[in-house]
């Protein structure tokens, strides 16, 4: 086992089996005698809902998934040549519906179906892999764990307008006495109308990253918190167990006294009948001495 078939497995399984395959890959690496492997694997992190239906179709329908790759790289390029997109966009419209719904019928198939937002986080990846080469390669490999988004009209990787719109005027010199005015500057046009857009972009594109960051940080602490509570489940099953064999071990033992209880009470009748048959016989040997000495008084 390497680390590339552990993660092409540990991310082929549906989410909720994720922790516990992860947990017995690690041990299994251990157990090799690889320890730098088996941190690697339990730093693996759980992937969402919808990154997973992702990762889905890189593994069963890779080749629809990579016709949409191909239709964004060629996008990418008549878009930095200055060409025209021509059908691009219809090619794409038609793969990533056409995806979309792939993903839906594997999810169900698996026993997970996809909510409405998760299907709209399916859409929005594929999308994004057809503008950045980056999610392009994430998507491709399979191993995604949130899913990912483009903000802006222009494609990943492409230089943008900068952020100031107009350079700071210089401070203009004083004029000494006697010398003509200086001419009037012409006011700086105004940047046009898309740097703005641009520069909405750009921050636009900051706060995707900011909280793609963060929920990034939310799902790994919550897949530290499901593996305390698997654990917390084992010991309470454990405790729970053992709970059933006191029990089990109560009863037989309230039912072994029970019996040594109904065997005193048997044991005491007993004997109070065998003291009975003691007083009578004893009785009965008086009676027969004194009938004995009157007989014998008489002769």
């Amino acid at each position: 086992m390497d680390f590339s078939s552990a993660a092409d497995e540990l991310y082929g399984v549906r989410p909720a089996d994720f922790v516990e395959t992860r947990k017995r890959l690690a041990q299994d690496a251990k157990a090799a005698g690889d320890a730098a492997l088996a941190k690697r694997i339990g730093a693996l992190r759980r992937p969402t809902l919808s990154a997973w239906a992702v990762n889905l179709l890189s593994r069963s329908a890779a080749d629809d998934l990579e016709r949409l790759l191909d239709v964004g790289a060629e996008m990418r390029e008549a878009w930095g040549s200055g060409g025209g997109l021509g059908d691009l966009e219809q090619r794409r419209a038609r793969l990533v519906g056409s995806l979309v719904r792939a993903a839906g019928e594997l999810a169900s198939d698996a026993g997970n179906p996809l909510r409405e937002q998760a299907g709209r986080e399916v859409e929005d990846t594929l999308q994004a892999a057809t503008v950045d080469p980056g999610i392009a390669g994430e998507v491709r490999e399979g191993r995604l764990t949130q899913p990912r988004s483009h903000t802006g009209f222009v494609p990943a990787g492409f230089p943008m307008a900068p952020e100031d719109e107009t350079e700071r005027a210089e401070p203009k010199p004083e004029p000494e006495p006697g010398d003509k005015a200086p001419e009037k500057k012409k006011k700086a046009r105004p940047a046009p109308a898309k740097s703005n857009v641009t520069r909405t972009s750009a921050a636009r594109a900051r706060r995707a990253e900011s909280l793609r960051r963060r929920a990034e940080e939310a799902d790994r602490k919550l897949a530290e918190r499901e593996e305390r509570a698997d654990a917390a489940k084992r010991e309470a099953e454990e405790a729970s167990a053992a709970v059933g064999r006191l029990r089990r071990e109560l009863e037989r033992a309230v039912a072994e006294r029970d019996a040594a209880s109904r065997r005193v009470e048997r044991a005491e009748q007993n004997r109070a009948r065998a003291e009975e048959a003691a007083r009578e016989a004893r009785q009965a040997a008086r009676d027969a001495r004194r009938a004995a000495d009157r007989d014998a008084r008489h002769d």
